[in-house]
């Protein structure tokens, strides 16, 4: 009993261990810890065959260790290097064993493994140079203190970016080379052809000289890139030169981009010079095309001493995050919010929202939206201007022009927002089930998911993946599934004859085109309740938890005078997005320009008249 007693404790003992130490917890079990473990395996296994020597065994066990450490996971990778084995120890180990196995082998003749052995030293003091020297010209190009596109600066002298795998390809990437040398070596050692390693060194060092004589050129041409004043100086004199009178400011994460995109067709084409600015380099290739100008100032100071923008009146701000205050702080700027999209979610009534001068909003609804909320936004900043981007959206429908033999729905969830208990999103709850019942009906389906879908919530993700199984099983109609940024939701809008989406800003563009949609009631409301809640819902077909609804919905649609919710939707139309009357466009940039005088008016008396862009002329 007492030998078992043991047995058993020890394995508990193990479990308390792997609890309690959070590196090994993370690499015990399932997948990562299969492949952690034959990771580590393979090296002691490789060591004990070449002091044997077993050389046969050797040549079989080497490429069954790169094999693993290509197939290790990422994070079990991470977790070894916080446990002190590196992928720089374990390949040297594998490059150690090799040279003792060729010690061993050939006790006699020590030129050959002392030969390969200078040569991986050689390697990886050749590989500190590479990766130095590619971090170097990497910084060079592509950390610059400020990023720009669509800006000419012909006084820098901007040399071409050297080829992408050269700068990617530095640190643990380049251990893989030193293949070139284990792996000749493991062959030929049972063949007892040992200069086949030094050979194979040999070769990896020249691809390492190539590359950092590669380097070096590079280097020289980009060095003046360096100056951080003179980039910054060379930026600040063209934007001086522009006088913008308005700017975009954006700050955000990568899958944020979309929120600025939206306004840039809009800026395009007002007659006031706009300069869009960014924050976080990753934007500046993120943001969609425009033929506006463009900077990126990662840096908070060297934004604030950018001294063209100085003569900027209005700063728009897509967004509420908190790397606006370095624009809002500046003095004799307008702050406006613009928003990314008007709806009855509570990212459009924001307390965040009262820091700015002005807040524009579409319609009679934004307006009441922030009055109803009471989070300190003054009513007289708000100021109603349309939504300009809905410009392109139809009101009707390959198939209601007879171009199309078949109905489309539109299927457009949000996303599932930062908590799970606003029922916001349909996704998770409802989606798999809703694409399916469309999917029965004769009717082609367009699902186009929301940007952020799946960037918090696992259920989200699963869902998303499970319609689009659906879709790419089902046959017949040609079925869409939109995870890109083509074709635009205005264009899939154009597609549809109808929508089914969630409260967000989809709902509220979509009453522009007229048609009809349905909006998912994910918590079971009652419909006056909800219909109260959400206004933008009061024109929409509902549909609950258990999608009763949608099939009767569908059948009233296709007759003739059954849609009920016609004559709302014309009268929602208003009071969501404002009068059609003058065009939204030219309503935009009437605020833009009264938006300017209130600050030409308040820069004077705060005595900033020479910083005004009229001042340069």
């Amino acid at each position: 009993m007492g030998e078992i007693d043991k047995g058993r404790i020890a394995p508990r003992a193990l479990a308390a261990v792997l609890r309690r130490h959070p590196t090994l917890r993370g690499l015990a079990g399932g997948r990562r810890g299969a492949f952690t473990a034959l990771t580590l395996a393979s090296y002691p296994a490789l060591f004990a065959a070449a002091v044997w020597p077993l050389p046969v065994t050797f040549a079989v066990l080497v490429p069954l260790s790169y094999a693993a450490e290509l197939a290790l996971p990422g994070r079990a990778g991470a977790a070894l290097s916080r446990a002190h084995l590196g992928a720089t120890v374990r390949f040297l180990s594998r490059e150690t064993a090799v040279v003792v196995l060729l010690a061993r082998l050939a006790p006699g003749r020590p030129w050959w493994f002392a030969a390969l052995a200078a040569g991986l030293f050689l390697f990886h003091g050749l590989r500190a140079v590479q990766t130095w020297l590619a971090e170097h010209v990497n910084r060079r190009h592509h950390q610059m203190p400020v990023v720009t596109r669509n800006i000419d600066l012909p006084a820098l002298r901007i040399p071409p970016a050297p080829p992408r795998a050269l700068l990617t390809w530095r640190g643990a990437k380049l251990l893989y080379l030193d293949a070139l040398a284990v792996v000749p070596a493991a062959a030929a050692a049972p063949l007892g052809l040992g200069w086949a390693g030094a050979a194979g060194a040999a070769a990896a060092l020249v691809l390492e000289v190539t590359a950092v004589i590669a380097l070096l050129g590079h280097t020289r041409r980009s060095r003046h890139l360096g100056d951080r004043r003179r980039v910054l100086a060379a930026v600040d004199e063209w934007v001086a030169a522009y006088r913008p009178e308005v700017v975009m400011y954006f700050s955000g994460p990568v899958t944020a981009a979309y929120q600025a995109t939206m306004w840039l067709g809009t800026l395009e084409r007002i007659t006031p010079r706009t300069l869009v600015v960014l924050r976080e380099r990753h934007l500046a290739a993120a943001l969609g095309p425009t033929t506006l100008p463009v900077v990126c100032i990662p840096s908070s100071v060297d934004l604030m001493n950018f001294r063209a923008l100085d003569g900027v009146r209005v700063a728009l701000f897509p967004a509420n995050v908190g790397n606006n205050i370095h624009m809002l702080r500046v003095p004799g700027v307008r702050s406006v919010f613009i928003g990314h999209g008007d709806s009855d979610k509570e990212a459009s009534f924001n307390p965040y929202t009262k820091v700015y001068d002005e807040v524009w909003v579409a319609g009679p609804a934004g307006r009441d939206r922030y009055l109803r909320a009471k989070v300190g936004v003054r009513d007289e900043a708000v100021e109603e201007v349309g939504r300009p981007q809905l410009a392109g959206v139809s009101r009707t429908s390959p198939y209601a022009r007879g171009a199309a033999p078949y109905r489309t729905v539109l299927y457009a969830p949000t996303w599932e927002g930062w908590s799970d208990d606003l029922f916001h999103s349909s996704l998770a709850a409802m989606g798999p089930a809703i694409v399916r019942a469309l999917l029965a009906e004769p009717v082609r389906v367009i699902y186009k998911p929301h940007p952020l879908t799946g960037h918090r919530s696992p259920a989200a993700r699963a869902a998303h993946r499970k319609i689009l199984a659906l879709l790419e099983a089902s046959t017949g109609l040609p079925h869409l599934a939109v995870t890109g940024r083509e074709p635009t939701l205005y264009e899939c809008f154009n597609e549809a004859d109808v929508l089914v989406s969630d409260i967000s800003s989809v709902v509220s563009d979509f009453v522009a085109s007229g048609k009809p949609y349905v909006v998912a009631n994910v918590a079971g409301l009652p419909p006056e309740r909800f219909r109260e809640r959400y206004p933008a819902a009061g024109a929409a077909y509902l549909l609950g938890p258990d999608l009763a609804e949608l099939p009767d919905i569908l059948r009233r649609l296709d007759v003739p005078g059954e849609d009920d919710m016609a004559a709302a939707r014309r009268a929602l139309r208003a009071y969501l997005l404002g009068a059609d009357h003058p065009d939204p466009l030219a309503r935009f940039e009437e605020a833009v320009r009264r938006a300017a005088a209130r600050a030409e008016a308040r820069a004077r008396s705060l005595g900033l008249e020479a910083l005004a862009p009229s001042a340069r002329d």
